[in-house]
């Protein structure tokens, strides 16, 4: 190794160690930065979330059942920050949080967060999931990182998700200068002279953007549901003319045509939409006809489906579940129209959406009770659901845990570009959710196993200047600290009276070396069932 290189090294630990002992300390310094208020003053604002709150109270009342108490805010803390941007609050973000007063720390926290890149790249990565799924597709055809970059673009510029929608369906040109174009073909057919499948396409967007499973249609009618086989048929015929050549996708001519039954003869097929036919225009394209449908405000199911999967990204459980199956049995909760009706007056604002659900009772009710909490409890919302977390806020909160400072866009190229290798063969062997993030599975051996003994984990708690424990143990100013900082970075909590004692004991007594003590106690804390749910 080189003089510069020892120089650039001893310069970056020598930063990391100065950051790390400006952290530890329990002392509230006033560093964090202002920000406008104002989105949670406004009258409009209060009322959609005290008329949520009060929903619910009122179903509460009516079903004789108790509520949890208020959430600690760190807690609080820590669940946006898994369901807005994948991972952990930092250390650092955690005194900047408290530095604030109680009655403006979570705006706070909420603003900062919806003005992260993590923010736009982690929506963008789960709407990418709903639009074209998990897989690779036809390479020649279709650029999935291009996609889910074009995607972060559009959450990063707070574009309306109504208009987002319409690019996605209507769009043409060439997949790598159109990136919407992808959602088209993602679907390109090899076995079909490399053009679109308008089957797919009905499918994908039936349950994307309407939340609707339309494609249990598409052979026969729905068994379960008042959907025909000829709805799906009539919403797969507006992609009959989507077409692949040269200039990428286009529209051009011809039909969509389906085998008849019993037959070889084939049957051209009309678009038609399956209900709400008044709100079709009657000019232009076929797909910006279906597109202007789908997104318009009075199609009852378009505002409900996106509302639905933000409360489940927050929540980690849909409001009606499967989250892409709005007709199932029973009616649509009150609380969804609610929602959906203020996401159209705000212009399908989604960052306004995050604002107001998170600002719900709801939201910051804590997961546990003093009083029994059961499967009424749980389905009333009256707790916090306990949800696993996906792999990848797993492997993202290993990775900030490792470290006092925030991992986000502002650190250096390098450690970005390590952090994507090892987020990505973390989940490969962690085993990826795909497209149904929200299905609650359990978890498995084989990823207790990855937390105990994986090589990531190992190389994040290892005794380094960049790892967060030789900072903590270096630079704390007593062992009581020390414990105190290992706790706020991986747990996002101080720990109880018990558990400080046994740790200062553990640290003060063991014949361990003081790393290997440190290396010891994140194992612990990082593989406690605790750090691996949302709660």
């Amino acid at each position: 190794m080189g003089r510069r290189d020892v120089l650039f090294w001893t310069l970056i630990g020598v930063g990391a160690f100065a950051l790390g002992s400006g952290l530890l300390s329990s002392s509230r310094t006033n560093s964090a930065a202002h920000f406008d208020a104002k989105a949670y003053e406004a009258p409009d604002f209060v009322a959609v979330v005290r008329r949520v709150d009060a929903s619910f109270r009122r179903d509460w009342t009516a079903g004789h059942i108790s509520a949890a108490p208020q959430a600690d805010d760190l807690l609080v803390a820590r669940r946006l920050a898994l369901g807005l941007i994948g991972t952990i609050p930092s250390l650092e973000e955690i005194r900047s949080f408290e530095s604030l007063p109680p009655e403006g720390r979570m705006s706070w926290w909420i603003e900062r967060i919806l003005h992260d890149r993590r923010f736009t790249d982690n929506f963008a990565e789960r709407f990418a999931r709903a639009f074209v799924g998990t897989e690779d597709g036809p390479f020649v055809f279709y650029r999935r990182r291009r996609f889910v970059a074009w995607l972060a673009e559009q959450f990063a510029a707070n574009r309306a998700y109504d208009a987002m929608v319409r690019d996605l369906i209507a769009s043409e040109g060439l997949w790598t200068d159109k990136p919407a174009v992808n959602f088209l073909s993602v679907t390109v057919q090899a076995d079909n002279k490399n053009q679109p499948d308008p089957v797919r396409l009905a499918g994908r967007t039936a349950r994307a953007f309407l939340g609707l499973r339309l494609d249990c249609a598409q052979c026969h009618n729905h068994p379960y549901a008042e959907w025909k086989q000829s709805d799906f048929q009539g919403l797969a015929a507006f992609f009959g003319q989507t077409h692949l050549g040269f200039t990428g996708i286009y529209d051009g001519a011809g039909e969509y045509q389906v085998k008849e039954r019993g037959s070889d003869e084939m049957r051209e097929v009309a678009p038609r939409v399956p209900f709400a036919a008044e709100l079709l225009p009657e000019d232009g394209s076929r797909r910006r006809r279906l597109a202007a449908w789908i997104t318009d405000a009075k199609n009852p199911y378009f505002a409900r489906a996106v509302v639905n999967r933000v409360w489940a990204i927050l929540f980690g459980r849909p409001l009606v579940e499967p989250v892409d199956n709005l007709e199932t049995e029973g009616p649509i909760p009150p609380i969804l129209d609610l929602l959906a009706d203020d996401f159209i007056a705000h212009g399908f604002d989604v960052r306004h959406l995050v604002r107001v659900i998170a600002c719900t009772e709801v939201f910051r009710l804590d997961s546990a009770a003093d009083h029994a909490v059961g499967e009424t409890e749980e389905k009333a919302w009256a707790v916090f659901p306990l949800s696993r977390l996906r792999p990848d806020q797993v492997v993202g909160g290993i990775q900030q845990a490792a470290s006092v400072a925030a991992l986000n866009a502002e650190s250096h190229i390098f450690f970005r570009l390590v952090r994507y290798g090892q987020r990505n063969d973390f989940v490969q062997r962690y085993g990826d959710t795909g497209e149904d993030e929200f299905d609650g599975r359990g978890g498995t051996i084989p990823q207790r196993l990855l937390m105990m003994n994986g090589d990531l984990l190992h190389e994040k708690i290892k005794d380094s200047p960049f790892n967060a424990g030789r900072q903590i143990s270096w630079m704390a100013a007593d062992d009581a600290q020390a414990v105190e900082a290992a706790y706020l970075t991986v747990l996002t909590r101080r720990p109880t009276p018990e558990e400080s004692r046994y740790f200062v004991q553990f640290l003060a007594e063991s014949k361990l070396s003081r790393a290997q003590c440190f290396e010891d106690m994140f194992w612990t804390l990082l593989n406690a069932t605790e750090f691996s749910w949302n709660h």
